[in-house]
């Protein structure tokens, strides 16, 4: 192999949306030549990403330790997500934090509000709400224009709109607890937008759990609209039974949400996914992901 080849490799497959395992192969082992011709940590970064993904994560550890080793910043705030969340089998917050305090003085908007939320939690520091709370409203104050998906938007959104419903659960004047809410509602639909278009592109699982639990928000808030509603929606919905039927290139699908004694199944197009998780990682039609043509996709309907 040549570095030109392996460079043609790894550029390829960013086209592919449902890699085979020959495919999965080429691209790692490529990445491999390239790291052991190169040198250059943004390859380890790449394929510590990669095995991080799809929750290799003692190779993912591997490679973001050897881009480190470079002193290659992006590197640090992976790190702390390893640490953070116990990736390889242990959490150590007191790493997470050293990791993310080095990235965020290098200007890293993503470790800047994880070590907010080590403020809120109290993890490794002493719980401080006030300034987890002051992290995140700086970071939002230069949000708006923003359109860069890589970008910490709906991260950041999601926990300011919490800060708001937080707020306005304890007003007593109805007015201003409208306006809060309605604020934070806002920021929800905005964080929601953009990580649509973000999963359009990448369904990894973080983006993914980030909706879940952003959906949730959202309709504790608001009342839910059963003649207006839209793929992602279906996080709601799918909690429990129900029949939904939805139009693409002029076919009518249907998915099906039941209960099981281990919790919801989802059946869509004769297929089965054992939870909600599963059926917005894996569900497609043909070799697309249905994250990848949801905007493609109308007419969402309550069968039942």
């Amino acid at each position: 192999m040549k570095i030109s080849e392996a460079i043609k490799n790894v550029q390829d497959f960013y086209d592919i949306s449902c890699p085979s395992e020959d495919e999965v192969f080429i691209y790692t082992e490529s990445l491999a030549y390239l790291i052991e011709e190169t040198r250059q940590p943004g390859y380890m970064m790449e394929l510590g990403g990669y095995y991080y993904e799809i929750k290799n994560f003692e190779l993912a550890l591997k490679y973001y330790e050897m881009a480190a080793d470079y002193d290659y910043e992006p590197a640090y705030a992976c790190l702390g997500y390893v640490w953070y969340y116990g990736r390889t089998g242990s959490k150590d917050y007191e790493k997470a934090f050293n990791y993310f305090s080095k990235s965020a003085d290098a200007g890293n908007k993503v470790s800047k509000y994880k070590l907010a939320d080590m403020y809120r939690n109290g993890y490794f520091v002493k719980a401080d709400y006030e300034k987890y709370k002051s992290i995140i409203e700086d970071l939002y104050m230069n949000m708006s224009k923003i359109t860069n998906l890589n970008e910490p938007v709906p991260e950041i959104y999601t926990r300011m709109a919490k800060i708001r419903s937080t707020e306005a659960d304890s007003v007593q004047d109805v007015s201003l607890k409208e306006d809060l809410i309605d604020e934070a509602v806002n920021m929800y639909l905005n964080a929601k937008r953009f990580l649509a278009l973000r999963i359009h592109y990448n369904a990894f699982f973080g983006n993914l759990s980030i909706m879940k639990y952003l959906i949730d928000d959202l309709y504790e808030l608001r009342e839910f609209d059963e003649k207006d509603f839209d793929f992602y929606d279906l996080y709601y919905l799918f909690q429990t039974p129900h029949k939904i039927s939805f139009i693409y290139k002029r076919h009518k699908y249907m998915l099906e949400s039941t209960l099981e004694d281990d919790g919801i199944a989802i059946n869509f197009d004769g297929n089965w996914f054992r939870s909600i998780d599963d059926f917005f990682a894996k569900a497609q039609i043909g070799k697309k992901k249905l994250t990848a043509i949801e905007d493609e996709f109308g007419i969402f309907k309550i069968e039942n």
